[in-house]
């Protein structure tokens, strides 16, 4: 097949996509609020991959055996616990019995008077079949979101039962194709549309663990630019797991050879990011989704340092700081001399990624743009990173490219292996297509900016490669408008060209005056 029928297919094949699964989450929510309703649309969604999931690995192994006609949906529940149970929780991360398989329970969930209960009970049979087993912790909580027997749902048995059969009927009308062989990665895909639109429509409850596709692009480019493998890809403040999917989505060519880790505070977040790992076809055994504060309880230690950091952290929230004394003897912070300030725990996270960060690694962090110019403790920060030449691009992005804010975010790019003593300064306000309600990056767009962090030529407007000497003279300010001037867009005006348009427009009105004067004067002498 050419590139460009490939490239069509996959297109119809995504729009196609989205529209039903939008349609199913718009019909089926009815009074319930659309960013809670979401999770029973995704757990679910999620439900029927693992099963086609589990029921591939299954039937491929049966197929290669010789048995054609094999399919795991259709044995018995004690054959399967006897015969492939075994050895499959260390492999897989987890177990289904056919009968609790998607495609069977969908049969009859119209009909089905126990239907939410019986969920509940699957739900929890999948989690407890990895109790004992390293992926215990992976699956451990999964479902926690997904509430079958919530009031959410309908307050009486019936209603929760319809609304739960309406969205497995409508989960398993769309069609993604031969599991093994989809021209779009679709669980991931579904998934993620799914998200995103929620976010969009949900304002700032939505939209603040949620980076867009396009951003999470352009940070994976510049911490992979000019590498052919990394050890492993990190992200403290890690959300629905966006930003590292994005590494695995743009570089499958190159080599993350230990995989995928993440803390993430939020339980819901958290749930979501590992749904998110096992739906784009990552093992368990290739990532490390953790819960936790990680300003305060950091939980991948034993696991740094690590080759690429990406992160959007939440932008100047606030944190303990110097009420905790222990903090400012914490590895990460002590080198800085100084904490984030209470207020704004920006630096905090961008001092955590440091400390994680390997010695010919590099990181991409989303900032608010305040970070790069308020005094106080954030420029002793700022002071200590230039002096010690960790920074190495700050690059200024478009407003209103993030659900939830419409301010115009940084990326601050930082390496411990810099050769030259400069830093880099783009201003990228001007990439992007304007759509209806958020601004978005274009492949165009990311490939200019990508290319300006790689070339590192001084063009006007956009870019400069400036000398600390110059950054220390304008005492350690970083905010990229410094020292790359804005292109002044006015209309230039001509004064000679105005005076003489004024002088005609002053004859006209005297002539105009003239007349009036002489209409008057005969009006009064009849």
């Amino acid at each position: 097949m050419s590139d460009f029928a490939s490239g069509n297919s996959e297109t119809i094949q995504r729009t196609e996509l989205h529209r039903k699964i939008w349609a199913i989450a718009d019909d089926v929510r009815g009074a319930v609020d659309g960013w809670d309703f979401k999770q029973y649309i995704l757990g679910i969604l999620f439900y029927r991959f693992i099963s086609e999931n589990i029921t591939e690995f299954f039937n491929s192994a049966e197929h290669d055996a010789g048995d054609l006609e094999f399919d795991y949906a259709e044995i018995s529940d004690e054959e399967a616990e006897e015969d492939f149970r075994p050895n499959t929780v260390e492999d897989k991360g987890f177990f289904i019995l056919p009968s609790q398989l998607f495609k069977n329970i969908v049969k009859t969930a119209k009909d089905n008077e126990n239907l939410n209960t019986d969920l509940a009970n699957i739900f929890k049979a999948i989690e407890g079949s990895a109790v004992g087993f390293a992926s215990e912790n992976d699956i451990k909580g999964l479902f926690e979101d997904v509430d079958t027997t919530s009031n959410r749902l309908g307050g009486t048995v019936a209603e929760k039962n319809k609304r739960l059969a309406d969205i497995l009927t409508g989960i398993a009308g769309i069609n993604f194709g031969n599991f093994q062989n989809n021209d779009i990665d679709a669980f991931g895909d579904a998934y993620e549309y799914l998200i995103s639109n929620y976010a969009s429509n949900a304002g700032k409850s939505g939209g603040e663990f949620f980076t867009p596709q396009t951003v999470s692009k352009l940070l994976a480019r510049l911490v992979m630019d000019g590498k052919t493998n990394i050890n492993k890809v990190y992200d403290p403040t890690c959300g629905s797991g966006s930003l590292l999917l994005q590494m695995k989505k743009q570089f499958d060519e190159h080599i993350i050879e230990e995989g995928f880790f993440g803390q993430e505070i939020n339980m819901t977040n958290f749930n979501l990011a590992r749904m998110n790992m096992f739906l784009h076809n990552v093992n368990y055994n290739n990532f490390s989704i953790k819960r936790g504060d990680t300003l305060i309880n950091p939980l991948h230690r034993d696991e740094k340092p690590f080759d690429a950091i990406v992160s959007n952290p939440p932008y100047s929230i606030k944190w303990i700081g110097g009420a905790d004394p222990t903090l400012i003897n914490d590895e990460r912070f002590a080198p800085a001399g100084k904490l984030a300030p209470k207020s704004y725990a920006d630096y905090a996270f961008i001092m955590h990624s440091l400390s994680y960060l390997s010695s010919k690694g590099r990181a991409a962090i989303v900032c608010f743009p305040g970070i790069f110019y308020r005094k106080g403790a954030e420029k002793t920060i700022r002071q200590y990173l230039v002096d010690n030449n960790f920074i190495d691009c700050v690059i200024q992005l478009p407003e209103n490219l993030f659900f939830g804010t419409s301010i115009a975010t940084c990326i601050l790019v930082m390496a411990k292996n810099k050769t030259e003593n400069k830093i880099l300064f783009i201003d990228a306000s001007k990439e992007f297509k304007k759509e209806t309600n958020n601004n978005i990056l274009e492949e165009k767009n990311i490939k200019e900016i990508v290319n300006e962090f790689r070339d590192r030529t001084d063009k006007e407007y956009f870019s400069r490669y400036v000398d600390k000497v110059e950054i220390v003279e304008n005492d350690y300010n970083l905010s990229v408008s410094t020292y790359v001037e804005k292109e002044d867009t006015r209309e230039v005006i001509d004064i000679k060209v105005l005076n003489q348009e004024i002088e005609e427009t002053v004859k006209k009105i005297d002539k105009l005056r003239a007349s009036i004067n002489e209409i008057v004067k005969e009006l009064e002498d009849e």
